[in-house]
């Protein structure tokens, strides 16, 4: 049996690898595609730190060459993942949230930042950042610096591969994910298949949309990370080998 991944890549291909490391075979359906747009940021010299809840808004910015005008800035990352690919980029003060928009708040809540926030995010937010933070007295600015397209169709021999158990599990890491799964996929499998199909979710909010659908074996991460994510996946292939 093998799994399916449906985050965009690049990130699909870094699951797919990590899940290979595991003994796990898996294959890549991404729902979303990053889009750039033509973005333009205000003046980046007032700003005492950097707020970011996605990879995909630090490549937008790499892709527009504004990254070093921002290097000097503490980053303040929605999760390990975020934090790492911050790192990994250039930037030497880098706090991880944990995986949460919540915890994210809190976090920047607490952090006594003098000044004005830069928040680069995407055009569909899950979350309003500086809305939660008006309580605070600290004032974020939003910045559109990317979107997430969906795709309009899924590939017939993917889901020949779910309705005949081939692809026994699936992994979905995000709300919007979940809600396109639901769309392209749920009406075009047997009743049977979407009480079958695993799907291991990053969040009870990323699985909602599958279990309003009737998907029934529905695992949530213990976190939201990818790590968390991967656990599941291989206590899920071991017990069906039986090891």
């Amino acid at each position: 049996m093998r799994m399916l991944v449906t985050r965009p890549e690049p990130d699909a291909q870094a699951s797919i690898d990590r899940l290979a490391a595991l003994g796990i075979e898996a294959v890549a359906a991404p729902l979303l595609t990053r889009a750039a747009l033509d973005f333009h940021l205000p003046d980046l010299s007032g700003f005492a730190a950097l707020a970011v809840t996605s990879t995909n808004a630090l490549r937008a910015l790499e892709d527009k060459g504004v990254l070093a005008d921002l290097l000097h800035l503490p980053v303040y990352a929605v999760g390990d993942r975020t934090a790492h690919e911050a790192r990994a980029l250039g930037f030497d003060e880098v706090f991880s949230a944990g995986g949460t928009f919540e915890r994210l708040s809190t976090m920047l809540a607490l952090a006594g930042i003098e000044g004005p926030v830069l928040y680069p995010a995407g055009k569909h937010l899950s979350g309003d950042l500086a809305q939660a933070l008006v309580p605070h007295g600290i004032m974020v600015v939003t910045a559109t610096v990317y979107d997430m397209v969906a795709e309009s169709s899924f590939p017939d021999g993917t889901l020949a591969a779910l309705e005949s158990g081939e692809l026994g599990a699936a992994l979905v890491y995000s709300r919007r994910t979940a809600e396109i799964f639901c769309h392209l996929v749920g009406p075009r499998l047997s009743a049977a298949k979407r009480r079958d199909l695993v799907l291991f979710c990053l969040s009870e909010n990323v699985a909602q949309p599958l279990v309003e659908q009737h998907f029934t074996r529905v695992h949530l991460a213990d976190r939201p990370d990818e790590e968390a994510m991967m656990s599941l996946a291989l206590a899920f292939a071991r017990e069906q080998s039986g090891s």
